[in-house]
């Protein structure tokens, strides 16, 4: 197995689930579990497709499904600020919304209901091949890789520095800490929460256009395959922390590339299907048993008698 080859497949499989992490490690932080992340996602890879197809141009099929990403992450903002939804079910209805949202116009407008193929789709900008043949195994598995995937790579600081080094990272973070006291800091927290909606949204939309204008250039029914889900597992994974989150993303990532490498042997396809998902359970269940344990209260140490 050439180790460019792989290293190129992890950066692709981990770059739409890196993303939704960052997705929900941006509402986490502001004390929102965000599970409408995979909605947003599927939601922006149609806009993405349908754009495309119509516009015949790269950038407003990309910008569309920023676009559309966001305004899903700005109506789970208001049915939960605005008139007090729980987020959790709001989300789950923001997913229900997208799927039946986007099958509903497949099948009313383009008689399509298993998908939307486009004759000829826009291509977004690629690294160009032998650019970085400079580099050793890195180079290779950059090369041909979107520019999403340097987008998703950038994020991991940007996220890091807009949390820990900037006003308005800390009072997010304050928002969701603790909100009597940001808001006798004079911090308005319905604001922030939105604001960490938006950026979740903008990251999401990142993620469901890389799934749809990277390669693929095609959309169909439930294409994220549970990514958005994997990417909040990636996120308690990493309790909430941009380099952690990373990590646990390109774990999960290695799983997925893992998984289509396997393919070529005689395993059973269930089985190399179900790896990034094994993988998410796994790092679920350890990430609570560490929780636990650094909650754990210490061990009276007496003398006997």
């Amino acid at each position: 197995m050439n180790l460019a080859s792989l290293l190129a497949a992890v950066l692709e499989q981990s770059t739409p689930i890196l993303l939704a992490a960052l997705a929900a490690m941006i509402t986490l932080r502001a004390n929102i579990l965000n599970v409408a992340v995979e909605g947003m996602m599927l939601a922006a890879a149609f806009a993405a497709i349908a754009v495309g197809d119509w516009s015949g141009s790269a950038w407003p099929a990309f910008l569309s499904a920023l676009v559309v990403a966001v305004m899903l992450s700005q109506l789970l903002a208001l049915l939960t600020l605005r008139f007090f939804a729980d987020f959790i079910v709001a989300g789950l209805g923001i997913n229900l919304l997208a799927a039946g949202g986007t099958l509903f116009i497949l099948e009313r407008y383009y008689n399509s209901p298993g998908g939307l193929r486009p004759i000829a789709f826009p291509d977004i900008w690629h690294v160009p091949a032998g650019s970085l043949s400079w580099l050793p195994v890195l180079g290779p598995a950059f090369e041909g890789q979107s520019i999403i995937v340097l987008i998703a790579l950038v994020a991991v600081p940007l996220t890091y520095v807009f949390l820990y080094k900037t006003p308005l990272g800390a009072s997010l973070r304050a928002a969701g800490e603790d909100e009597h006291a940001a808001r006798s800091a004079g911090i308005r927290i319905a604001v922030m929460k939105a604001l960490s909606l938006a950026v979740s949204g903008l990251l999401a939309g990142l993620a469901g256009a890389q799934l749809a204008m990277d390669k693929l250039h095609f959309f169909l029914p439930d294409m994220t395959s549970g990514r958005g889900f994997i990417g909040l597992a990636a996120t308690l994974f990493g309790g909430g922390q941009p380099w952690m989150t990373a990590a646990a993303s390109f774990l999960f990532g290695f799983f997925g590339a893992l998984g289509d490498r396997l393919q070529v042997f005689a395993i059973p396809s269930q089985f190399v299907l179900m790896l990034p998902y094994l993988a998410a359970i796994i790092g679920l269940t350890f990430a609570r048993w560490r929780i636990l344990a650094r909650n754990r209260p210490a061990r009276i140490q007496g003398n006997p008698q």
